[in-house]
């Protein structure tokens, strides 16, 4: 027992948490582009049949077949590139292709050790790559206290690295992918049938609740204004939300996301740093949200909105 303590202390699932940072900078950067590979290799297979193309668009036959030839060549050179995936390539420095050695991708203590800089250029290597590290060891360490040493507080651990994973990701590209989006909303669902969390009829409320509000929301918005308001990544990562944290928590992240959101925005449209579009992603607020009642408890969230 006491063995089984210590395993799950806040400072050995912190040192867990400062490795799982470091897996999560590489699924930061390479999630969106391998994302963005496939859909222009999907998309230029699809413009490779010119017989669709003349009978879809309408193009005069001889214009259909030059955009397919076009199309064609595109798909020629994305089959070359080199393999894209979360394991491969190993890491490296993207201004002089350095690859890194073991001793420069430990967790933090590289970065640290590197002075921020490449080993082999000196090109500065961003702060973000320790900060990450450093918020998923902090964040595991957190949780390690709030649920105590039980099984359960490696699946919150899991729960919260995907979150900061969808945040990182939605804030450098607009992007929340399915293929973190939905494994969380599962997990959640799966969690709660097994006991481990919260009752299933909580989750599953939750899950319906969290998609079906900004959903809601986003068709009033389109249908008043004419204009997407959000993306349809945005329902499904609250939906997850809910099923992990249950129906009664959906309003409380919203309200809060969309207070936090309007401030950032507000800050970042006075100094100018709002990016092409004038919008600010609303999926690191909806996450940050999540964190705020996760540690914050339902009973106190409750209690703040008179509810309780």
């Amino acid at each position: 027992m006491q063995d089984y303590e210590f395993l799950l202390s806040p400072w050995v699932l912190g040192l867990l948490g400062l490795c799982i940072g470091s897996f999560l900078n590489v699924l930061i950067h390479r999630t969106p582009l391998i994302l963005e590979r496939q859909w222009l290799a999907d998309a230029a297979a699809q413009l490779g049949d010119a017989a669709e193309l003349n009978r879809a668009s309408g193009l005069p036959k001889p214009e259909a077949e030059k955009l397919a030839g076009a199309a064609n060549a595109l798909s020629e050179r994305l089959g070359k590139l080199p393999a894209l995936g979360i394991a491969l390539p190993r890491s490296r420095c993207p201004k002089c292709g350095h690859q890194l050695a073991w001793h420069e991708n430990l967790p933090l203590l590289g970065w640290l050790r590197l002075g921020g800089k490449c080993s082999a250029c000196k090109a500065p290597i961003s702060a973000r790559y320790p900060l990450i590290e450093l918020s998923c060891g902090l964040l595991f360490a957190a949780l390690s206290w709030r649920f105590g040493a039980q099984p359960s507080t490696l699946l919150w651990c899991g729960f919260g690295a995907t979150l900061l994973a969808l945040a990182a990701i939605d804030w450098d590209t607009t992007l929340l992918p399915d293929s973190l989006n939905q494994p969380l909303l599962w997990a959640g669902l799966a969690a709660s049938l097994l006991g481990l969390t919260i009752p299933l009829g909580d989750a599953l409320t939750g899950a319906l609740v969290g998609y079906l509000s900004l959903w809601s929301v986003y068709w009033l918005f389109k249908l008043a204004t004419g204009k997407e308001g959000m993306g349809y990544g945005d329902f499904k990562l609250l939906a997850a939300l809910g099923a992990w944290l249950g129906w009664q928590m959906v309003l409380p992240i919203v309200l809060g996301a969309s207070v936090i959101g309007a401030i950032v925005g507000i800050g970042m449209k006075m100094n100018a740093n709002l990016r092409e579009g004038r919008y600010v992603p609303f999926g690191p607020f909806l996450a940050g949200g999540g964190f705020v009642v996760l540690f914050a408890g339902a009973p106190r969230v409750l209690g703040w909105l008179g509810w309780a």
